[in-house]
């Protein structure tokens, strides 16, 4: 009769104690640090993006400017729409620049709605110290 081969048992390879070093123990898992690490930075960042919001945010008050006219050494008319809530006031502040890009003249102007008006018109003559090639509305907010 044949003989037949052994049968080989997979185990887990024993090496000589100290000759490749110390093995490395089976570390816990820890998944409510992991947990609280992502809440943590959540609980950030939704800081950072509300004061950012409150910062720069609110669409409630925001200006086009029609158009920039009237320009001279020393001035520049900027025409420009604001939406307010229904009759309400925002204090925008508009500027110019020269060619070079620099502010020539800055301003706030309060822009105050009709009853019932939500995009009230405003025109404001701002004086420069030089000759300005533009006239923009940098941004508008509640009035204090």
């Amino acid at each position: 009769m044949p003989e037949t081969p052994a049968t080989v048992v997979p185990t887990a390879p024993v090496f000589p104690p100290g000759r490749y070093g110390r093995r490395r123990a089976h570390r816990t898992r820890r998944p409510w640090l992991l947990a609280l690490l992502v809440a943590v930075l959540l609980v950030t960042m939704g800081g950072i993006a509300f004061r950012l919001y409150r910062m720069y945010g609110d669409p409630t008050y925001d200006a086009q400017v029609i158009t920039y006219t009237g320009v001279t050494e020393s001035q520049v008319v900027i025409d420009f729409r604001v939406t307010v809530p229904t009759g309400g006031s925002a204090i925008c502040v508009v500027q110019a620049r020269s060619r070079d890009g620099a502010v020539v003249g800055r301003e706030e102007v309060r822009v105050v709605a009709e009853p019932g008006e939500r995009h009230p018109v405003a025109r404001h003559r701002l004086a420069t110290t030089g000759r300005p090639i533009i006239g923009e509305v940098l941004r508008c907010r509640a009035p204090d």
